[in-house]
């Protein structure tokens, strides 16, 4: 249903914010400052024992510098609760005393109907869950314990049931509850053939529920022991309830526990998924009886952004790696990215772990391999490259594959992979070398090695960090908010956007940022990372920065970090577009491409000015030299105070 303009906005006015939170986190009050609607807690999205979890009620925001969680009102109630998201607004209207719009009277319609097609359904898992422990599942108790080493608690938490041989049973059992044909067949359980005869669509199969995100079952699988079965898997048919392409086996466990930190795995059916989950990998998945579809990768993304697909070591599992390859490559983003786990042996991972255990599974999931490498597999495997025209072929389906990347960023680093597996088979690549074209002058050779570092600055902070001008910017900032802690909520909104180049850098930020508000902050950051200041300050390029100095105060301090924090996001913001402009000249350069270059690189230059210098006034001196009017004015005061008659005295 569709929302009237401003509905949301008067909600979100309405409901406090650390209201809604509060029903599900304990606040650390040590470090909430209630007054100022500022709020701590140990986030309720992960495991975690310090307080990162925070929630501005002023702006009606939270976010976790955890697990990077974040949103408003409604997504937590949507996150927490499992809810979609006119369900969360619907709880929080009633929470807030105002009046949903009226519904649509045909979506009420279908919302009822669907209801009813989940109880049909429900109802049925609860007649097989109960045939599985009468006499008639014997059978598949035995196939379940002894094949599979499924418990009887495992069949429980699975709702794991058996359609029995005679094909009315569930019918009868549904009839019982008052649930009439039509329902029976609209919801997938029950099929009818071309004469009108009813029959139970599962009928000698193990059962397996199918539930959607918010728990409803909505369909069910059926596994055959008839070894001459036509078909050895049967999945429910495409319903008002039911879209195969656009749900996932386990998903709503399988999300909780990736939001604590579990990776998402994908495998391909039932049994690998209750198998995998079994042995520890919580957070596992499988499509519904077809290929991978966009909206399962969508979905899928939405749990974790770099899931593993566990693919079969045969062939038809690689070719099913391809697919997702393929489907995958135009959807890419930065940060959502795909890894692909092959098993040994043609197993799948109920064999392997039946086989060897959990350790080996976890061992095939540490060597999962990205995207980029199962593509060149694909494109080299089994081929040789003897002669130009092979090569030339190679290089022209890869070049079709990599235009298929909509993200210009991705598109290059990929780009740079390839580059880096054709050179290794090729061995076409180059020595690596430093050394730099210089003027030659006479008596000396035209090309000299790189200096080395001597003694004294082998282990300066220039000589040994990959990126020195950042780390150092970085130091700077950190070691004056630690010695000024009254600067924090100035630049807080500046330095929650930051991602720092080093793991240390960034850890020590989320310190200082969780610690702020404290007036004991710097105590609190040292009992926390003991030595932090003290090895920013042993460079001695951090140490002589004038926001360090003894004699420095809070407004130099401020200007000295204010200018950090630009150069530091003008640099940034230089090298990224360049990285786009590098993609983008694989075409035409058109203007566009020159004024963005420009732009970037004048907005570097205008933060190296700094701020000080940005506001100073020039003046321009008949010789064409400009003055800096600043050092005029104290010049003319200088000489206003001094006698220049002799015997004379400063005038005070």
């Amino acid at each position: 249903m569709s929302l009237p303009p401003g509905f949301l906005d008067e909600l979100r006015t309405r409901v406090s914010l650390s209201a809604v939170v509060g029903r599900k986190v304990t606040w650390d009050m040590r470090k909430s400052n209630m007054a100022k609607g500022d709020w701590w807690a140990p986030c309720p999205f992960h495991q975690e024992k310090s307080a990162s979890f925070h929630v501005d009620d002023r702006k009606g925001y939270y976010y976790c510098f955890g697990c990077h969680a974040k949103g408003d009102a409604v997504t937590f109630v949507k996150e927490t609760a499992n809810l979609s998201f006119i369900e969360a607004v619907e709880e929080l209207a009633r929470e807030a005393g105002m009046t949903m719009p009226a519904r649509d009277p045909k979506a009420v319609e279908k919302a009822d109907r669907r209801t009813q097609l989940a109880q049909v359904v429900e109802e049925a898992i609860r007649f097989y869950r109960l045939q599985l422990k009468t006499g008639v599942g014997a059978e598949a108790r035995r196939y379940l314990a002894e094949k599979r080493r499924l418990s009887e608690a495992a069949w429980d938490r699975w709702e794991i049931g058996w359609s029995p041989d005679n094909a009315q049973g569930v019918i009868e059992a549904l009839a019982a509850k008052g649930f009439p044909p039509d329902l029976m067949v609209a919801s997938g359980v029950v099929a009818k053939t071309d004469s009108g005869r009813h029959y139970d669509r599962f009928h000698s199969r193990i059962i397996f529920p199918i539930r959607d995100a918010r728990g409803r079952a909505i369909s069910l699988g059926g596994r055959s022991l008839d070894p001459n079965a036509r078909a050895k898997y049967l999945n429910g048919p495409e319903t008002e309830l039911f879209d195969k392409g656009r749900n996932l086996f386990n998903q709503s466990p399988a999300r909780e526990a990736a939001g604590k930190g579990k990776p998402l795995i994908v495998a391909e059916g039932y049994m690998d998924v209750i198998a995998l989950s079994e042995a520890g990998f919580t957070a596992a998945v499988a499509p519904l009886g077809t290929a991978v579809t966009e909206d399962q990768l969508r979905l899928i993304w939405r749990i974790s952004d770099e899931p593993i697909i566990a693919l079969d070591g045969d062939t038809a599992g690689l070719r099913a790696g391809l697919r997702g390859v393929d489907l995958a490559l135009p959807l890419l983003e930065a940060g959502k990215a795909l890894r692909f786990a092959l098993l040994p042996g043609g197993q799948d991972p109920d064999d392997l772990i039946k086989a060897e255990g959990a350790a080996a599974m976890q061992k095939v999931l540490d060597e999962a391999q990205p995207m980029v490498r199962l593509l060149w597999q694909r494109e080299t495997e089994g081929r040789i490259f003897d002669s130009p025209e092979r090569k030339a072929a190679l290089d022209k389906a890869l070049r079709a594959t990599l235009k298929r990347i909509a993200d210009p960023s991705i598109r290059a680093h990929y780009g740079e992979e390839i580059k880096e597996l054709r050179w290794q088979l090729f061995g076409t690549r180059r020595a690596p070398t430093t050394r730099q074209s210089r003027p030659w002058t006479p008596g000396k050779a035209r090309f000299q090695p790189d200096p080395m570092p001597t003694e004294g600055t082998r282990a300066s902070y220039l000589a040994t960090v990959p990126a020195p001008e950042d780390a150092l910017r970085e130091a700077v900032i950190l070691a004056a908010l630690l010695q000024r802690p009254g600067l924090i909520a100035r630049f807080e909104s500046a330095l929650e956007r930051l991602d720092f180049a080093s793991e240390d850098h960034n850890r020590l930020l989320n310190l200082i940022l969780t610690h702020g508000h404290e007036p004991d902050c710097a105590d609190l950051v040292r009992s926390d990372s003991p030595g932090a200041l003290d090895r920013l300050l042993a460079n001695p390029h951090v140490r002589i920065n004038p926001a360090l100095q003894p004699r420095a105060d809070e407004d130099l301090a401020a200007a000295c970090v204010e200018e950090a924090l630009a150069r530091l996001q003008a640099d940034r913001a230089h090298r990224a577009e360049l990285t786009e402009a590098q993609a983008d000249v694989e075409g035409l350069a058109d203007e566009g491409l020159t004024w963005r270059i420009g732009k970037a690189a004048e907005a570097r230059a205008t933060a190296a000015r700094g701020p000080q210098e940005q506001k100073t006034e020039a003046i321009v001196a008949p010789n064409g030299v400009e003055l800096d009017r600043e050092e005029l004015d104290r010049a003319r005061r200088l000489r206003e105070q001094i006698d220049f008659t002799r015997g004379g005295k400063a005038r005070h």
